[in-house]
């Protein structure tokens, strides 16, 4: 399993174009791809600060989303509204959320060059502090 929480916050007067898109993207998401088991925007209580919660069989999914035709499409006018953007990843409490526990893996090794390059970029990030508690 894969579960990230993007931290995003857009720049002033971009909340409509952010929004759109995240619809857009939203759609696509559970339309097109089989591996995604969350994938949902929220609005953050802070002024123009947004969250993206994603969840993913497992870090290939992700790469997959990642390198995809539609997330690349939509994605293509992010970087004109996005003032910062972190990616924060996520280990759920077991018996406390329906998803299973995040773990590191390697781009595969017939990973596209876009997938590399996400791979590098996104590394999965298991906190050693989370798994005595695992």
């Amino acid at each position: 399993m894969a579960t990230i929480l993007a931290h995003i916050k857009i720049k002033p007067g971009c909340e409509q174009k952010m929004e759109s898109m995240s619809k857009a993207l939203y759609k696509a998401t559970h339309e097109k791809e089989t591996h995604v088991r969350r994938y949902e925007y929220w609005r953050g209580q802070e002024e123009r600060s947004y969250y993206t919660l994603l969840s993913f069989d497992d870090y290939v999914g992700f790469l997959e989303h990642q390198a995809s035709e539609h997330h690349e499409t939509l994605t293509a006018g992010f970087g004109d509204i996005i003032e910062s953007f972190r990616l924060e990843w996520l280990d759920p409490v077991q018996g406390g959320s329906p998803l299973s526990t995040t773990a590191n893996m390697p781009a595969p090794a017939n990973a596209t060059d876009l997938q590399k390059m996400y791979a590098e970029r996104m590394p999965a990030e298991v906190a050693a502090w989370w798994l005595p508690l695992r």
